[in-house]
């Protein structure tokens, strides 16, 4: 849910922005964090679609470009928005270098159009300013892109074979069902006889479908529709997470891939100078309820003093491999990089399992959709064998 907010900033200036948040007290505390003193606060009725159409990598991989060649910041944010065809992003740039125009520092300016900016990035370029170092900050964060791109792509392609395999099964068994079997099921009406008992089962299905067409259509665009609206409910959709995370494997690898996600943001936040509560309360977000609940009472006790590394654990937000790299980088003062790397080693982990149940799901769901369809046309020719050997 988006929350839109009115604040007083560090430097005495009201600004307007938008948080994305999943309640009130969420958009409080990210707020806080960004150095805001909320005025006013109320939750919009959607997200913005500038969101999900602005090229926040490709923005930060030209932005970097310009900056290292020596080009002023300011002209490098209005040599963006000349070359820009696209009208959304276009307007994003051009509020940008608006801002910049006034006065206003990059990240101030990035508040004002938080519908295409993330909290945790606008967060990442004020630490930047602060130490001068913005195209580090910028480097930082499309490395962080590309692996986060890089982990989607591969569970994607993992996923592409099974569903598609699945998909394609899945029409040939509704075909046989829906309308071979019941054009079977006149022929054997007239020829009469005794059937074998399963070949008999098959067949009053098709005179079932093809008496009662109109009903099974309707339930099964309604099957459909709920399917649907299921899907794009959030409600139903946590509730079927959280259904998933209590079954005993499943559960544990999606824990393992949160928690990936959680060490490799907070690792970039932590790398670029952001202090530690500051970035744990920012990422949030990215957990689960669950977990959520777990990250504020570790907040807590590290707030009171606590090691990082104990108190992350003592709430169930480490693995065994994470635990060991922390405690590393809070000896040696390296926590940002520990963290990435027990991301890295985490999500390397999860992309060959989910390569190693590819190969063997992909097989193993071919060989149950071959042996559903031969079953289903050996049912429909066994009695014209019958048949035959009554005749011979």
């Amino acid at each position: 849910m988006r929350y839109r907010l009115k604040a007083l900033a560090a430097d005495t200036s009201v600004v307007e922005t938008e948080l994305e948040a999943t309640s009130e007290a969420e958009a409080r505390a990210l707020a806080a964090a960004q150095g805001l003193s909320i005025l006013t606060l109320r939750a919009t009725a959607g997200a913005s679609r500038v969101a999900g159409r602005f090229p926040l990598l490709l923005f930060n991989q030209e932005m970097l470009a310009l900056l290292r060649a020596g080009i002023p910041l300011a002209e490098a944010i209005s040599a963006l928005a000349e070359g820009e065809g696209r009208r959304a992003v276009r307007a994003v740039l051009l509020k940008l270098q608006g801002a910049l125009r006034e006065g206003r520092s990059l990240s101030t300016a990035l508040e004002g159009t938080s519908e295409a900016f993330p909290p945790f990035y606008i967060a990442m370029v004020r630490a930047a300013e602060r130490t001068s170092d913005l195209d580090l900050a910028l480097e930082r964060y499309i490395a962080y892109q590309q692996q986060v791109e890089t982990l989607r792509g591969k569970l994607v392609s993992a996923a592409i074979y099974p569903v598609l395999l699945l998909a394609v099964g899945g029409l040939v068994v509704l075909f046989l069902l829906g309308y071979v079997v019941p054009r079977f099921s006149h022929i054997y009406a007239d020829v009469g006889g005794n059937l074998p008992w399963l070949s008999r089962v098959l067949l009053d299905w098709g005179q079932f479908v093809e008496h009662q067409a109109a009903a099974l259509g309707v339930i099964v665009l309604g099957v459909v529709f709920v399917t649907i609206a299921t899907a794009r409910a959030p409600a139903l959709r946590a509730a079927a997470g959280r259904q998933l995370w209590k079954l005993p494997m499943l559960g544990k690898r999606l824990k393992v891939f949160q928690l990936a996600r959680f060490y490799r943001t907070l690792g970039m936040l932590l790398s670029g100078g952001i202090p530690a509560i500051t970035a744990l309360r920012m990422v949030a977000g990215l957990l689960s309820p669950g977990l959520r609940g777990s990250l504020e009472l570790a907040i807590e006790g590290i707030r009171e003093g606590r090691a990082f590394s104990a108190t992350l654990a003592a709430h169930g937000l480490t693995t065994r491999v994470a635990l060991r790299m922390l405690e590393v980088g809070e000896r040696a003062g390296n926590l940002g990089e520990m963290l990435t790397r027990s991301a890295e080693f985490h999500e390397n982990d999860t992309a060959r399992q989910v390569e190693w149940l590819t190969r063997l799901f992909g097989p193993l769901l071919m060989l149950i959709i071959g042996c559903a369809i031969g079953l289903i046309v050996v049912l429909m020719y066994l009695p014209i064998f019958q048949l035959a050997e009554t005749i011979g």
